[in-house]
């Protein structure tokens, strides 16, 4: 499996899943913009490893992706940068949890803009070019729930409902042009954001660590295991080599089971 000669955009790659599949792409030789917020220091140290470690180039963007204007901006930036965007992966996200009643509008707004509206708009960016090379590969990460519902997440499950549908749609229009169009779905992934919030739970809910892991946190996932980032992105990795190319308007679970169930 190789990238070399691709350019990828990973949005919300600053940590986390995004940054695992930037750091996978580079790894296979793709040049990589990677996108989000936090510290510029930290930023900045991750986009020069990524070019040390594996001899690409890689580019940050600081693009809001609630804003469509900087959505196009940032597809801009790319392909001057690297002359094409071949992958897209549509990575940022946000999560809020309320009863619908007492859901702010101002965060179901935000979440709907950028867990699915920002996925929209940077497909839209990319599908001219994508379509004049005859090549392309849009990843959307998705969730298991985009497949299954839990309460108190209604502007998320919403929007992951909504990234399902766009995958197919799209897919169904690239599919005469050589582009690939597909969604991940992972279950509960180990990152630093959920081991973070293990100690308040534990205080919380008077529970031992083990008992928050397995009781809480995996309750839905049959494997009683944490997805790891890396596992997600060597499925992104394989959806963009020609092996894949028939895999297109897919939603692809990787959730010890959760939606087995």
């Amino acid at each position: 499996m190789t990238l070399k000669t691709r350019n990828a955009i990973v949005t919300g790659s600053t940590s986390g899943i995004g940054l695992a599949i930037a750091r996978a792409f580079a790894e296979q030789g793709a040049n990589v913009t990677i996108n989000g917020f936090g510290d510029a220091d930290a930023i900045e140290t991750e986009r020069s490893k990524i070019e040390k470690d594996f001899g690409v180039k890689s580019v940050y963007s600081p693009a809001d992706l609630t804003k469509p204007d900087e959505i196009r901006a940032l597809v801009n930036e790319a392909e001057t940068a690297f002359g094409s965007v071949d992958i897209l992966v549509n990575n940022a996200g946000i999560q809020h949890v309320d009863p619908i009643e007492k859901f702010p509008p101002e965060l179901w707004d935000k979440i709907i803009a950028l867990n699915l509206s920002a996925a929209f708009h940077a497909i839209a960016a990319v599908i001219p070019g994508m379509k004049a090379r005859k090549w392309g590969r849009i990843i959307s990460t998705a969730s298991a729930h985009s497949k299954v519902a839990s309460p108190f997440k209604s502007a998320y499950v919403s929007a992951k409902h909504g990234i399902d549908g766009l995958t197919k749609t799209a897919a169904l229009e690239l599919a005469t042009f050589g582009v690939t169009v597909n969604c991940i779905s992972p279950g509960y992934v180990w990152t630093p954001l959920v081991e973070r919030q293990i100690p308040d739970t534990m205080k919380a809910r008077n529970l031992t660590r083990e008992q928050v892991i397995h009781d809480v946190l995996l309750a839905a996932q049959p494997t009683k295991e944490f997805v790891t980032v890396d596992q997600v992105a060597a499925l992104a990795v394989f959806l963009c080599t020609d092996a894949a190319s028939q895999i297109t308007g897919a939603n692809l679970s990787i959730d010890g089971g959760w939606t087995a169930e």
